[in-house]
């Protein structure tokens, strides 16, 4: 085992702990979605956050109505039947000097009904604005593009 990691400068070292966090934040983020956990989902955006997510015409502003989504997309699920989840990589987090981060990921949403194969729904482009808040990072802006809508 080497002791390279020791090595490493500490601005490398701060980057890598502060990348693993919002890879920790994106999980738990994910998770309560997929759940349909609305209220908590919703508390992981601040109080004026904007998610912007097509097909929808209008952005979604404050948790409320980000809430107000997540109920919607569950009630979609249980009428079509199929269990959703969904996936981000090729996460890209880059510091702003006023503390907060920009960050970039493919996402990806996938559906499977019971019995069924899953299936690829929608290839996205999610590119949020995160902000520190009581100790935790929040979603202040989300804007979602999909390859089959561009």
């Amino acid at each position: 085992m080497t002791t390279e990691i020791r090595n490493e400068p500490s601005g490398k070292m701060e980057f890598a702990s502060l990348y693993a966090q919002v890879e920790q934040f994106y999980a738990h983020q994910l998770e309560l979605f997929d759940a349909h956990d609305a209220e908590s989902w919703a508390g992981t955006f601040t109080e004026d956050a904007v998610f912007e997510v097509p097909p929808l015409s209008e952005p979604v502003r404050g948790r409320a109505g980000l809430a107000a989504n997540v109920r919607r997309d569950q009630a979609r699920q249980q009428r079509e039947g199929a269990c959703v989840r969904r996936w981000i990589g090729k996460l890209d987090v880059r510091p702003q000097f006023d503390g907060t981060l920009r960050t970039r990921c493919s996402a990806l949403a996938y559906a499977t009904p019971p019995g069924g194969d899953s299936r690829v729904l929608h290839v996205c482009v999610m590119e949020d604005v995160l902000v520190r808040s009581r100790s935790t990072w929040r979603t202040r802006h989300r804007r979602v593009t999909r390859d089959d809508l561009a």
